[in-house]
């Protein structure tokens, strides 16, 4: 959540800090801000509420001239997304930017408040430039005043501060939110993560938790969280400028859609030999054989796929698994069998709840395997093993191919467990891997349904609420299909157990709420069919994802049916998963929404 991007050199630093806040827009954000230092050492500063647009017109009618610069694109918490509450905030000495929430400003607030500082917003973060300014008042220096003022913080924070009179001077420091540092060429850059600063640098270092940085044009130093200093190891990162471009798409929705059939094939690359047709995973540092049960946390679309994952890991790999959404987990306090093994999925690496719940699973002693689309993050940093999704920069706020390559990286860890179990033998690990080689081809398919598709979306654009059900495996991609609807198009939707319909949520259909299903052909069909029989009649107007072979059964009661292309029932969550985010988007496009930055989304959430 929220954006940081500073830079101390030697070129006007306004338009850097700008374009960079511009590759950070696909975290969500409500305001935004930027702070310089001007040729005279004070700190001026220009903010906006809404979109970013709206900060370049107040910067096109007060330009901003100086070579030290912090800026910030916020996602409210605390006070409403006004241009008062927008970042940077600051006094006469200082300006910071915050990400993340201090659980303590209220304290620190009513003791700055008795000491005769006066405060100008609403938010939380306005109390570290006020309790830094403070630190400054009393006689200390820009570093000793930061690290006295991060010393009295509590709750999770990235923070850049600059100061007045200290031209070439940045500090930022981090505890629960990411934060890192691009080293250039007689200049340095801060940002919330590596594409932020992917025109700028492909050198970074990543801040441990903990760690505060000070910034000059000449380098970096950083100390840990008892001030002494530290090395930060520099890593060339893979993110070039031109990747995150639009490609003549209309939204980067619509280009992270397309690439589901590339994410799948680089990500089956990376884990399956072409020579011996096996998964290979990396070295663990324990026998997957000998695992007795496994714990999967995630939040939002992640979680989803970890119950994929649980229909996966019990079904063939006949391992018992418990699983839970990881604002859920980090407080149950569930008791754990001994020697589990922690499964954590998550895009960014960051996301606050998967990572506390990661730590709780630690702290109990179980090994943690984590499924992460971000390989340098914090999560990255404390597993045991990571399984990296190929998925590439995903900047449209809603998740559509880093799911679909989460489902195949568990898919692979599925076929590895089982074989290390003894549960599949090499016949069966065969069929396995050849329908997953064969699934970039057959997902490339999907997209030959467009108008169909299209057509679905008017249906479901025209509804206050819409019902998704599936069984089985096909329920959690109903569940992943209701909140891409929610998300993007803003239409309530609800996703149930199929056979769950007639405990209660059959009291809800009428015509004028559509029932999306997605029924592969398979064991649970006629299952399944049974129940949207029932909410036909009923009055259900029935709209089906199946596949050629559900489909001619399902033409007869279903008001529009779609036929994917038909796949080995293993990995037909994938295929159906593709349809349900297509349908949301040309749902949303209907609605005539902001489908990249839906309102009050976020990214990377890296506060509870």
């Amino acid at each position: 959540m929220c954006g940081i991007c500073g830079v101390v050199g030697h070129r006007q630093a306004t338009p850097i800090v700008f374009e960079g806040l511009r590759r950070l827009e696909y975290r969500g954000y409500d305001s935004a801000g930027i702070a310089t230092l001007n040729a005279d050492g004070h700190i001026e500063r220009r903010r906006a509420a809404g979109k970013l647009d709206n900060l370049g017109k107040v910067l096109e009618q007060a330009p901003l001239h100086g070579k030290t610069a912090i800026g910030h694109t916020r996602w409210a918490t605390h006070g409403a997304p006004t241009e008062n509450n927008a970042h940077p905030h600051g006094t006469a000495r200082v300006a910071i930017v915050h990400n993340g929430i201090i659980e303590n400003f209220e304290t620190l607030r009513t003791e700055l408040e008795a000491e005769g500082q006066s405060f100008e917003t609403e938010t939380d973060s306005e109390t570290i430039a006020k309790l830094v300014d403070h630190y400054l008042g009393a006689g200390q220096s820009p570093r000793e005043a930061a690290f006295s003022a991060l010393r009295r913080l509590e709750g999770a924070y990235a923070v850049a501060m600059i100061f007045a009179e200290h031209e070439g001077l940045m500090i930022g420091a981090r505890h629960g939110a990411p934060l890192a540092v691009g080293f250039g060429e007689g200049e340095m850059f801060l940002g919330s993560d590596s594409l932020a600063l992917a025109p700028l640098t492909r050198r970074i270092a990543y801040l441990d938790d903990g760690d505060c940085v000070v910034l000059s044009r000449e380098g970096a130093e950083f100390f840990d969280h008892s001030g002494e200093r530290v090395e930060r190891t520099i890593q060339t990162t893979a993110l070039i400028a031109g990747a995150v471009g639009k490609d003549g798409y209309r939204h980067y929705m619509e280009k992270e859609l397309h690439e589901h059939p590339l994410v799948i094939g680089q990500t089956l690359q990376r884990m399956i030999d072409p020579a011996t047709r096996k998964v290979v995973l990396p070295e663990m540092p324990f026998d997957l054989a000998s695992v007795p049960r496994a714990v999967i946390t995630a939040c939002g679309s992640a979680f989803f796929a970890g119950v994929v994952g649980r229909y996966w890991l019990e079904e063939i790999a006949r391992l018992p698994v418990d699983i839970d959404v990881a604002s859920e987990m980090r407080y149950r306090n569930p008791p754990l069998t001994p020697g589990s093994l922690g499964i954590l999925i998550s895009q960014s690496g960051e996301t606050a709840d998967t990572l506390a719940a990661m730590r709780g699973l630690k702290n109990a002693g179980l090994p943690i395997l984590s499924v992460l689309n971000a390989e340098h993050s914090s999560m990255a940093r404390e597993s045991d093993v990571v399984l990296g999704t190929v998925a590439g920069p995903e900047i449209s706020v809603a998740s559509t191919k880093a799911f679909t390559a989460q489902l195949t990286v568990l898919a692979c860890l599925t076929i590895a467990i089982a074989r290390a179990r003894g549960e599949l033998d090499e016949t069966g690990e065969e069929e396995l891997v050849s329908a997953l080689l064969d699934l970039p081809s057959r997902a490339a398919e999907v997209f030959t349904h467009d108008d169909a598709i299209r057509k679905m979306a008017s249906v479901v654009a025209e509804a206050r609420d819409v019902l998704y059900l599936g069984r089985g495996s096909a329920y959690p991609v109903a569940m992943e299909g209701a909140l891409k609807l929610k998300e993007i198009s803003y239409i309530h939707a609800e996703a149930y157990a199929a056979g769950e319909m007639k405990h209660g949520p059959i009291s809800l259909i009428d015509r004028t709420v559509p029932i999306v299903a997605t029924v592969p052909s398979g064991v649970l069909f006629d299952k399944t069919l049974s129940n949207l029989q029932e909410a036909k009649a009923r009055g259900g107007r029935l709209l089906a994802f199946t596949d050629e072979a559900g489909a001619d059964r399902l033409s007869a009661i279903a008001e529009q049916t779609i036929a994917l292309p038909k796949v080995h029932p293993f990995v037909t969550p994938i295929i159906q998963t593709i349809g349900v985010q297509m349908l949301a988007y040309e749902t949303a496009l209907l609605k005539g929404t902001d489908v990249d930055q839906p309102r009050n989304l976020a990214k990377s959430v890296t506060v509870e």
